[in-house]
Formats: structure tokens, sequence, C-alpha cells
């Protein structure tokens, strides 16, 4: 039998977040016309949460708590990529007052530009028309966001009776 190698699957780790009005934090990706989580890869060493923690907070600048995530696991993504998600749930904030510390050079003008240009809170049915395709699948097929949401109320509100 002949084997074929097979490259290691690339992973991109970050975080679903989802507020009580059974909406979705999704971010603008610049120069594109679809929205996104804030995700990326690890670096060397780093493991999937802080690598969702870290992605966040430079495409967001949200700081977030591990304590608080609720780990998803690693889901198919894409033919080479898999995801590692975490869920979190925060109160509905202004999503005017999030930033993207993250840079890319544009190839055309050579101007640099934040990753992320536009945050928005969506309702978890707009997800399939915001997202790419193979996002949505991932998150209206293989999760169930309104599932989450009352996990992670749960989780506080045992939390809170502790």
């Amino acid at each position: 039998m002949i084997e074929f190698f097979q490259p290691p699957r690339r992973l991109s780790c970050g975080i679903v977040i989802v507020n009580d009005a059974r909406e979705l934090l999704l971010c603008h990706v610049t120069g594109h016309d679809h929205w996104d989580l804030p995700k990326g890869g690890a670096m060397a060493g780093e493991t999937a949460l802080r690598a969702a923690l870290r992605e966040t907070r430079e495409e967001c600048g949200l700081e977030l708590d591990a304590e608080t995530l609720v780990d998803l696991g690693r889901l198919p993504y894409r033919a080479r990529k898999d995801l590692h998600l975490f869920g979190a749930r925060l109160p509905r904030l202004d999503p005017r007052t999030l930033h993207c510390e993250s840079r890319f050079t544009d190839g055309d003008s050579g101007q640099r530009w934040p990753e992320m240009d536009d945050f928005g809170w969506f309702p978890f049915a707009q997800v399939p028309q915001l997202c790419t395709r193979k996002l949505s699948a991932v998150l209206c097929e293989r999760l169930d966001l309104a599932a989450l949401l009352v996990q992670l109320q749960q989780r506080t509100e045992q939390a809170l009776a502790a």
C-alpha cells in the first residue's frame, strides 16, 4: 500500500461571543464583504486557549477571562484547516468601543490596514448572510448558538449560587 504525505492541518483559534439578546459579535474583515469571528493561528508553544484570547484582544480589543470560556473543541473548517473555538457570554457592549490592533500590508498600495474595520452584534439567524459559507456551516450546523447561550447562562447562574 502506498502512503501519501499529508501535510498537518493548520489550526485557527477563536472565541464565539454571544449576548442575552441571542446575538453574535462579529468583526468585518477589511477589504472583503464578509464578517468573521476574532480568530487566528497559534504561535509556537501557545495553547489553543491562549491563542484565542490573544487573537480576540488583538482583533477586538477585548480582554476576556479564560475561566469564563467554554471549550467548544476542534472543528473541521477547510480542507487543510480546523478551528478550535471557545464560547463566551458578554453584555451587549457598544461595538464602536472595539478596535483592531493587528495590521496587514496591502500588496497593491503598501499601505497598512487593520485586519478588522468594523464590529457588530448580529442575530444568530443572520450568520449565513454575513459570514463565509464555511464559517456559517461551523456556526449554524456544527454548533448550536442558542444552546451555547443557554449553557453560558447556566454557568453564570451556577457560579452565582456557589
